[in-house]
């Protein structure tokens, strides 16, 4: 049986960094990191937007609120200081009638709440930063929003993780425990503790400890539509005022790394929680309980689950995609849209007794485990802040 003071399951971004804190506090103990593929980061780590927010869109009182302007600033000059390229383009949200500009006035007052720096401009200033946006009569611009390519960032954490004397367990799937010992596809092992950071099976995991008795996971999967524009053809990210009920952020602009331009994501409810396309991945007890609760929420929810259902299963159409999207910028034309690219599943936490979506990051831990439940966009910007609150909320348990 091998044994770990500390065995972190899971390889995306949070189990990475919490993997490499946890060796920063306590350096004389033994870390592995478990990854159920070949190579971290194949999940939602590596398949996000690569957009590094600003941190305005958060009540002030969240998880959220609290890491995403400095994990934005941390995740910036870690970036500087690898040498991975960052798009520094910023971001502009438009409202498209009247009606959006109470929630565009909310918006500027959580980012000032939040410390962030963001900019009230004119749409006469909206345009002379990109002169192909629409808006009605104002817009706000974030300054500090910036792309990444999010793989690249994970080959470099994974790297700085092995240097750092985390072992890296891959293509090691979680199977059940048995109090502290670990049954995987690849033998037991035995843990001092145990942090789960799963992402689409933190639930199942948690519940092997007695946690997430009242959360699920709700699969949704995120799809962009890629433009054959050359780089530069819009010059910064344009997106919409969101719903502030909901944690989805609408079709909208992203400017990639290199220039290109991207629209998306949806948000379709998936049917397992691999569900990249295809049969990929398949597992008829997955399909079969998400559809269930799926049906359940369409009959009744806290928020409009079927209404929201709807609208994002349109999204399979590239069509009703850019149409969508030019709403926001003028000049869009259809025949420069035809690739879809690699697609994502939101791991999106559901309360079942609230019949609702958790807007924040969820933990749930004693001093035997932690479980990051919830840990959704924009849990990649918020990495380097948010695990070091983890592994504090760790210490507190231990001690």
């Amino acid at each position: 049986m091998k044994s770990a003071d500390f065995v972190v399951i899971g390889g995306g971004i949070i189990g990475v960094n919490v993997a490499r804190e946890l060796k920063k506090i306590y350096p004389d103990s033994k870390v592995v990191l478990m990854e159920k593929e070949k190579e971290c980061g194949l999940h939602a780590s590596g398949r996000n937007s690569g957009v590094l927010h600003a941190g305005f869109y958060y009540s002030s009182d969240s998880l959220k609120a609290r890491f995403t302007r400095t994990g934005n600033k941390l995740l910036t000059e870690y970036c500087e200081a690898k040498n991975i390229a960052i798009n520094k383009c910023g971001k502009l949200v438009v409202a498209m009638d009247s009606s959006e500009l109470k929630s565009l006035d909310e918006l500027f007052k959580r980012g000032k709440l939040n410390g962030i720096d963001l900019e009230e401009v004119s749409e006469e200033e909206a345009k002379r930063i990109e002169p192909r946006v629409k808006t009605c009569g104002r817009a706000l611009f974030s300054p500090t929003t910036s792309t990444v390519d999010p793989m690249e960032v994970m080959q470099a954490m994974k790297h700085d993780a092995v240097s750092e004397g985390v072992g890296i367990h891959s293509d090691v799937c979680f199977i059940k425990k048995r109090s502290q010992d670990i049954f995987t596809s690849k033998g037991a092992y035995r843990a001092g503790y145990i942090v789960n950071a799963a992402g689409l099976y933190a639930d199942k995991i948690a519940l092997e400890f007695g946690f997430s008795e009242k959360y699920r996971i709700l699969p949704f999967k995120g799809l962009y539509l890629y433009s054959n524009e050359p780089a530069g053809a819009i010059k910064t990210n344009i997106y919409p005022v969101p719903n502030l009920k909901n944690p989805f952020l609408g079709v909208h602009f992203t400017v990639t790394v290199n220039g290109k331009i991207k629209i998306g994501p949806t948000a379709i409810p998936a049917f397992w929680r691999e569900h990249y396309g295809g049969l990929e991945n398949f597992k008829l007890s997955e399909m079969a309980e998400i559809l269930m609760r799926e049906a359940g929420l369409f009959a009744s929810s806290g928020f409009d689950f079927k209404r929201l259902a709807l609208e994002e299963i349109k999204k399979y159409s590239s069509e009703r995609m850019v149409s969508l999207a030019s709403a926001l910028i003028e000049d869009i034309k259809k025949e420069n849209y035809n690739k879809w690219g690699k697609p994502g599943i939101r791991a999106q936490l559901l309360n079942i007794k609230e019949r609702k979506l958790e807007m924040d990051f969820v933990l749930e831990g004693d001093d035997k485990s932690m479980h990051v439940l919830n840990a959704v966009s924009p849990a990649f910007t918020c990495s380097i802040p948010f695990s070091q609150y983890i592994c504090k909320e760790i210490q507190s348990r231990l001690n």
